[in-house]
């Protein structure tokens, strides 16, 4: 003999779903899952009993947990798309063949692949580069030198002349935040700085993961297409 499919369009009451019960014991052994759902109240009077604020406690902390795995996975898929861009980025930078691809690889890639709105890239030399932007270390020291001190990348709301010296005199006022790192690698060859309207957007406790790892392999690129670049430190 076979049980009687129940039609789906049908409602189950209550006699229904305890007669399936007693000839299925086995039922929450397989379905497990659906115990913390339960609600099996074990009141005295007024109080509750301990069991049934147990259960309440493993419900909510269940859903809690639901609720922090989803997090992890959304950061876990925006770190993927991170590296893919990154990954695109310094694959362009490898196959740079001229300073100029070299400038434009990074420029185009922060601006349209991770669609940052201000983006500088200052390079330290002597003499004109011919391409991007470039000043020399005196110049820069005297204007950013606070952010190049400990060659760590920096978060946060930067004052009105050092805003005007990465980003321009026309922007600077638009640029609420920035993250800035410096191009080092045997030597100090430039400075990277990415820019928020949003204040609150580049944080001191922003990770900056990524725009770390772009700067190590530009300032290993870098020095092999720009003669002029000498290391500073």
């Amino acid at each position: 003999m076979t049980d009687k499919q129940q039609d789906p369009s049908t409602p189950l009451d209550a006699d229904a779903v305890a007669a399936y019960l007693r000839a299925h014991p086995e039922f929450f052994v397989d379905h497990d899952e659906l115990i913390p759902e339960l609600r099996i109240p074990h009141q005295r009077g007024e109080s509750v009993s301990l069991v049934e604020r147990q259960v309440k406690l493993l419900r909510e902390r269940n859903i809690e947990m639901r609720h922090r795995l989803s997090q992890l996975m959304d950061v876990a898929r925006d770190n993927d798309r991170l590296f893919d861009k990154t990954r695109r980025l310094v694959l362009d930078l490898l196959d740079a063949n001229t300073l100029e691809e070299v400038v434009s690889a990074v420029e185009d890639s922060l601006r349209h692949e991770f669609q940052v709105p201000f983006v500088s890239l200052t390079l330290f030399s002597e003499t004109p580069t011919g391409v991007g932007r470039s000043v020399s270390f005196a110049e820069a020291h005297q204007a950013i030198g606070g952010l190049l001190a400990d060659g760590k990348t920096i978060c946060g709301v930067l004052r009105s002349h050092e805003l005007a010296f990465l980003f321009g005199e026309e922007e600077q006022g638009s640029v609420g935040s920035a993250a800035v790192v410096a191009l080092s690698h045997q030597g100090l060859h430039g400075v990277l700085a990415i820019g928020s309207p949003d204040p609150q957007h580049y944080k001191s406790s922003l990770g900056t993961l990524f725009l770390g790892y772009i700067a190590e392999v530009l300032a290993r690129v870098l020095p092999r297409f720009a003669t002029p670049l000498r290391s500073v430190r």
